[in-house]
């Protein structure tokens, strides 16, 4: 089978890989119609790593996808053979003790996706995944809606994590995938404003039509004060999705006291560092968020409602021989891409 291959910094190939196989009882043969290019998967094409996780060449990258069931193991009952699923790209042990407390997105033995030392990737015409990650769409929603699933499944969670109301104000600091899946699923919950910042101005035109309750860029005026002009007590909940000091800093500026700032976007340095007069007195709860644990099901579930309508993030589509093209565009925030989609 072929697949896209990352055989070097910056440099991603097709070549023909072997095909994969159902072993065990509950694996599940997917051939995969669409994959997203995350902004992880381009922290690897650009520095061969995220943090400790180093990528040894030649690697397949790539986390968000949907799929076909091509095959099934004897045991599976769950889905079955021209299913079109989502796959949830996490496949916890079940046993440490951070899934028994329910952490299974910190799972001591987990195995994601398109992860070094984990797992390769699905930018390949056909993956193998256990039963449990293959969740059936059933006709509800489409192929690309399925490959969203999985950012959406990230500000699925950081919602939860975040507990809003329909007496919440929130700002989100990055209109990327992330910063928008945030800024969709705090809609459905109801939140009473959202504010979003963003520097590139295709992405403000998007988040405008996404619906925030205000856009700014921090490149034409100081969206701190932009926001506290409308907001003078400040903002509840501010989501830093862009990964960057900056954005960590206003976030900190936005929350009032007693405020959340929601960590999100990853950062490319190693450390990044917070003022502490100002989290102290105003009292600042930081809550770092690690994927998805398992809101894939719901991020699906709230598309197929109608409650959150996705593909307005799809602003590029690439074939997979085109591989190299999409992930200099992505890496280079080129014609205002938002989420490119690669059709296996």
């Amino acid at each position: 089978m072929r697949a896209a291959v990352l055989a070097g910094v910056r440099r991603m190939v097709v070549r023909e890989v072997p095909d994969p196989k159902v072993e065990k009882d509950t694996d599940v043969l997917l051939k995969i119609e669409k994959v997203g290019v995350c902004g992880s998967d381009v922290h690897y094409f650009e520095t061969g790593r995220i943090g400790s996780q180093v990528v040894q060449f030649p690697f397949i990258v790539g986390h968000e996808c949907a799929a076909t069931v091509a095959a099934v193991g004897k045991a599976v009952r769950q889905v079955n053979v021209g299913d079109q699923v989502v796959v949830e790209p996490a496949v916890p042990c079940h046993r440490c003790d951070q899934c028994n407390q329910g952490r299974e997105n910190t799972c001591f033995h987990m195995r994601f996706l398109g992860t070094p030392g984990q797992g390769d990737g699905c930018l390949s015409e056909f993956i193998v995944m256990p039963e449990e990650c293959c969740l059936p769409t059933r006709g509800g929603i489409t192929i690309e809606q399925g490959v969203l699933c999985e950012p959406l499944a990230i500000g699925v969670y950081s919602v939860k994590q975040a507990h809003l109301s329909q007496t919440t104000d929130v700002a989100i600091l990055g209109a990327g995938p992330i910063g928008l899946s945030c800024m969709v699923c705090a809609q459905a919950e109801g939140v009473r404003a959202c504010y979003l910042t963003e520097k590139i101005d295709e992405r403000v035109e998007t988040a405008k039509k996404g619906g925030a309750t205000w856009v700014g860029s921090p490149r034409e005026e100081d969206v701190v004060a932009a926001i506290l002009k409308q907001q003078p007590l400040g903002i509840d909940v501010a989501f830093e999705c862009a990964g960057q000091q900056e954005t960590i800093d206003q976030g900190i500026e936005l929350l009032k006291p007693g405020g959340k700032l929601m960590l999100v976007g990853i950062p490319r340095e190693d450390r990044v560092s917070f003022v502490i007069d100002k989290i102290r007195r105003k009292e600042i709860t930081i809550i770092n968020i690690r994927r998805q644990n398992r809101c894939t099901k719901k991020a699906i579930e709230l598309v197929a409602s109608g409650k959150i309508r996705p593909d307005f993030m799809v602003t590029h589509r690439f074939k997979l021989d085109q591989i190299q093209d999409a992930f200099e565009l992505v890496a280079g925030y080129r014609d205002g891409v938002v989420k490119a989609m690669i059709e296996m």
